[in-house]
């Protein structure tokens, strides 16, 4: 088998074999030097594979500023999905789908006491700049554990540029910035440029939490050219960087087995693979996986990573997991799973994280598009506000809106989303809300808001049977005016009920005088919507005053007026009026 063949094979940094790229005969000859020839070659390879600390580093920016030139530049293994060989990524000319590759270092000094592995793996998560690829990017986003905006110098900032800024933000908390394609300043300028840019950027960066961000000089691709290109400009700068930003993620092998499904496909005779990162806990060879979305499940037969067999994979690796007897068409990119673990949802509430640089307000019933891993899918939002911490037990605050310049302070707020369709959904997903159908040349930030799933309903009907145990009130509030007062301890009031108003719901309910006095209805008074008030401690002479005076219309006072205040539960079935 040929190295283009290892190469372009599309089972992930692995050693299977790719049957539109290679022959039977190919196909033979690995599997004989795999099962026949040196058998103990697969357990030395397992053995290394575990020495391997393995970061993935996401590689964002604005569409044409080199991206993908940067990640070929930087890589030694790679797969069919990464620089741009998708068809249709040839024909546009952009990156239009996540790719992947990677390259090793030694480990560095700061890590040798941190982890028991001796060799540094860099994989790159190369990312679509495009504005209408944007749901991509999330996506890929959200399987990083840093990453590298890459920025044209001669440009500087651009809209994707810095949303792509906002997205990392809000998933990882270490960055590199690269100033790329620096062969394109006048040689003489150069150097001024170059710090220009550089300072400009440490600026925007001093209120995010990259403000210690290294800033890096490179042209990926010198010249733009395919073939024969000079060798790259600044890499060393950048890999020497990369080390000394390595660091040790959390990894968590006890918690149930997610895998981050990219790619999937079917080689013959072997079964379908399905290429991705696991996002948490571990597998092993044998062991039962669900497809989620399908509800269905299959055994692990073999997995690779790094081009070779493993029997265990755990949290950040890329992997390959091949199982049997599955059509690899129902599952482009999505989620797999232990069995039973990942619901499908039709509703969830998030605690509401604002992104700063949305300038539109948020509305309550407002759709937004909202991207949960690789599936974004539209939902309408109910807005709340309450204490910090989510409690079902505790009551909720409606609102109508957040101000686009709303500042936190001891209240946190929520969102109920509805999605349009169901999506599956690991617990405490993060959820980044976005406005897609925003034009894609504007300057305006399109992401909205993010946060992370607290609670989620699989029942299709949520709204009649979850929502009601959901305690979000609206205050409101009724008025009316005294129209005469049969005695000293209660009052006729009109104008705060419609005739058809079924006053039975108000019976009992506090009123308070704008003298001062406060009463209760006791029930309705004649047919026209009025109701009789009863005031326990008796009206103020003043006021009965007032009420006379108004009656026989010997003066200009104000009338006494009458006011109601109670709150109403949203979900409530029984729309039932409460007041404290």
């Amino acid at each position: 088998m040929t190295g283009l063949g290892r190469q372009c094979c599309p089972y992930l940094l692995c050693n299977a074999v790719c049957p539109t790229t290679t022959s039977w005969q190919a196909l033979v000859e690995v599997w004989l030097l795999v099962r026949v020839l040196a058998p103990w070659k697969e357990t030395s390879v397992r053995a290394m594979i575990s020495t391997i600390l393995n970061i993935n580093v996401g590689v964002l920016g604005h569409v044409d500023s080199g991206k993908t030139s940067l990640a070929k530049a930087l890589s030694t293994t790679a797969s069919t999905a990464c620089f741009d060989k998708n068809p249709q990524s040839k024909e546009r000319g952009i990156t239009i789908d996540l790719g992947f590759s990677s390259f090793q270092m030694g480990m560095p000094d700061h890590l040798q006491d941190k982890t028991s592995c001796n060799t540094l793996q860099f994989t790159l998560v190369d990312c679509p700049g495009h504005a209408s690829l944007i749901r991509t990017i999330i996506g890929g986003s959200q399987i990083i554990d840093m990453f590298i905006l890459v920025l044209d110098v001669t440009k500087g900032m651009q809209t994707q540029t810095a949303e792509c800024l906002v997205i990392g933000e809000i998933t990882c908390n270490k960055l590199i910035v690269v100033l790329n394609k620096t062969d394109m300043l006048p040689e003489d300028k150069k150097k001024t440029a170059i710090e220009k840019m550089a300072k400009k950027m440490k600026a925007t960066l001093q209120n995010t939490v990259f403000k210690t961000a290294e800033v890096v000089a490179v042209s990926a691709n010198p010249g733009g050219q395919e073939t024969e290109s000079p060798a790259p400009v600044g890499l060393d700068d950048l890999l020497e960087c990369l080390r000394k930003s390595a660091f040790v993620p959390e990894r968590d092998e006890s918690a149930p087995f997610v895998f981050s499904v990219d790619h999937c496909f079917g080689i013959r005779g072997q079964g379908t693979v399905m290429t991705g990162t696991v996002l948490q806990g571990a597998v092993k060879i044998n062991d039962q996986v669900e497809i989620p979305a399908i509800k269905e499940t299959r055994k692990v037969k073999s997995m690779q990573m790094f081009r070779q067999p493993v029997d265990k994979a755990s949290q950040g690796d890329r992997l390959g997991i091949c199982v049997t007897q599955f059509d690899p068409k129902l599952l482009e990119r999505g989620l797999v799973s232990v069995p039973n673990y990942v619901p499908t949802i039709y509703a969830a509430i998030v605690k509401l994280n604002k992104i700063r640089f949305y300038q539109a307000s948020i509305k309550t019933k407002a759709k937004f598009h909202l991207s949960i891993g690789h599936e974004t899918v539209l939902g309408k939002v109910t807005l709340f506000q309450g204490t910090h911490e989510f409690e079902l037990s505790q009551e909720f605050e409606y609102l109508e809106e957040i101000e686009p310049n709303h500042k936190e302070d001891n209240v946190a707020q929520y969102a109920l989303l509805e999605f349009e369709k169901p999506v599956t959904a690991v617990p405490n997903s993060l959820v980044i809300a976005s406005k897609l159908d925003m034009d894609v040349h504007t300057s305006t930030c399109r992401l909205v808001f993010w946060g992370r799933l607290l609670k989620y309903y699989e029942d299709k009907a949520y709204a009649s049977v979850n929502l009601p145990q959901l305690k979000i009130f609206k205050n409101k509030s009724k008025s009316g005016v005294v129209e005469r007062a049969p005695n000293s301890s209660s009052v006729i009031v009109k104008n705060m009920f419609k005739k058809e108003t079924n006053l039975l719901l108000f019976t009992n309910m506090k009123v308070k005088l704008s003298t001062g006095e406060e009463g209760a209805i006791e029930g309705g008074f004649g047919q026209s919507g009025k109701v009789k008030v009863n005031i326990p401690g008796g009206l103020l002479e003043s006021t009965l005053e007032s009420i006379q005076a108004k009656k026989n219309a010997s003066t200009s006072r104000k009338p006494v007026e009458v006011s109601l205040n109670f709150k109403k539960f949203v979900y409530d079935m029984g729309k039932n009026m409460v007041q404290k």
